[in-house]
């Protein structure tokens, strides 16, 4: 029994660099996935409930037309940004979010933003373990709410073991489904309301009671999706074009959420409820069972692809098995899910101030200083720590929950002082006659 356990526990490289995921190296070429279960995949990735309860937030403090919806676009197009020069990374140098920050940060310093993201996205594997809660509970005070989510967390995570073909098999029977109900969602509120004006008008009443700014508005976007944008190389790596690389960001973080937030909007303003299995019931028991199993399959594609984040990215820098990550990640969402749900705002409000400055040193390192060039075979030669890219962060996280000014988005701001920060520090590491990071091996003649 012990040396079972052992086996499982410990890393097997071979094992590792067999599979269709290995963590620990960049991906080879025969790794690579076709287009199209990629781009569904990221469609099912991005159908989470967060775009609905977005919607819904945002559609209590503003005019449906034209405030929400630009507050919606600007939002999602910074998050595209930001995803899309992550995305590219991955796709050029076939690494996961864990091997890029070892590249930036050192093999020590990237404990502090995988660690750190982890336990962000395990906390997103909560929300979405409370959200199937829910819908099939119907309230959290329900005697059925704990044993279904505890249900979907461990369905989350025995599906998520078996890695990205797991993770296609999941989303590609969901998608249509998705689109299909969606839609109809939104012509149900609209119909239920009396139309498109009348709707309008019914916006404007209800923003009226509690305004909210555009400012924190765009915000409460960013937080929704910025944890998946700093991520993205954990898809993108698999892209076998670059085009591929920029159009799964899209399709996750404008287009889907876009659609969500859109459609969680009408449901608030009209039924009450972003929730579209909760009022497709009052239209019958055949389309409220369609809403309900849509549902699901929105949880349950977003479920794996969130506990594939943490568990690719703790296994990297812990050298562990994927699978032991998987399910150590996998339980603690499960007991996350029993009571996170139900603080989502303020979840998505720290996101949006803690998360982009992680980033910030990774895209001025590798696209600025380096020059798109970032060397794998290099990672086991890196240093301990990249003390410019450390300080940085932390430079850009003071800053967002400080001085951001009232005109910009807290997210935004932290990301920009933290690239700034960074290649103030990093020249400054220069000045003194030090190699930062990766600099230190990059550069010795030996290595060219």
């Amino acid at each position: 029994m012990a040396s079972a356990w052992s086996k499982w526990w410990q890393l097997d490289a071979t094992e590792e660099r067999a599979s269709a995921d290995n963590p620990h190296a960049p991906l080879a070429d025969s790794q690579r996935r076709e287009t199209l279960p990629l781009l569904t995949l990221a469609f099912g990735w991005g159908f989470l409930v967060t775009g609905l309860l977005v919607g819904s937030s945002l559609g209590a403090g503003l005019n449906f037309w034209p405030d929400l919806v630009l507050a919606s676009l600007w939002g999602n197009l910074a998050n595209f940004v930001v995803g899309a020069l992550v995305g590219y990374m991955g796709y050029r140098t076939a690494c996961n979010s864990g091997l890029l920050y070892r590249l930036t940060y050192g093999n020590i310093g990237a404990f502090l933003p995988v660690l750190f993201l982890a336990m962000l996205t395990i906390g997103w594997q909560g929300i979405v373990v409370g959200a199937f809660g829910l819908t099939w509970a119907g309230s959290f005070d329900s005697p059925w709410f704990v044993p279904v989510a505890i249900f979907a967390g461990l369905l989350y995570t025995w599906t998520t073991l078996y890695g990205v073909k797991g993770l296609e098999r999941v989303g590609l029977p969901s998608t249509v489904v998705l689109v299909i109900v969606g839609v109809y969602a939104g012509y149900y509120n609209i119909d239920k309301v009396g139309g498109w004006a009348a709707f309008l008008d019914k916006s404007g009443a209800t923003a009226a009671l509690h305004p909210m700014t555009q400012v924190d508005a765009i915000n409460i976007v960013i937080g929704s999706w910025i944890v998946g944008a700093i991520v993205m190389a954990e898809y993108t790596r698999f892209a076998r074009r670059p085009w591929v690389a920029i159009a799964i960001p899209f399709v996750v973080l404008v287009i889907t959420q876009w659609f969500l937030q859109v459609i969680g909007a009408m449901g608030g303003v009209v039924s009450g409820n972003f929730d579209f299995s909760a009022y497709l019931k009052t239209a019958g028991v055949v389309i409220g069972f369609i809403g309900v199993i849509a549902m699901s399959l929105a949880l349950w594609t977003t479920g794996d692809t969130n506990l594939y984040l943490p568990a690719i990215q703790t296994a990297s820098v812990f050298r562990r098995p994927k699978r032991v990550m998987v399910v150590i990640c996998g339980i603690l969402g499960t007991l996350l899910g029993l009571g996170i749900y139900q603080r989502f705002i303020d979840w998505i409000t720290q996101l949006a101030n803690l998360v982009p400055p992680i980033i910030g040193p990774v895209i001025v390192d590798y696209y600025l200083i380096h020059g798109r060039r970032y060397r794998a075979e290099l990672l086991d030669r890196l240093p301990t720590w990249n003390w410019p890219a450390v300080l940085a962060c932390i430079t850009g996280i003071v800053a967002a929950y400080s001085i951001t000014p009232p005109w910009l988005a807290s997210g935004l701001f932290g990301l920009l002082v933290s690239m700034l920060a960074y290649g103030a520090y990093y020249g400054l590491a220069r000045v003194l006659g030090v190699k930062p990071g990766y600099a230190a091996v990059a550069e010795e003649p030996s290595s060219n």
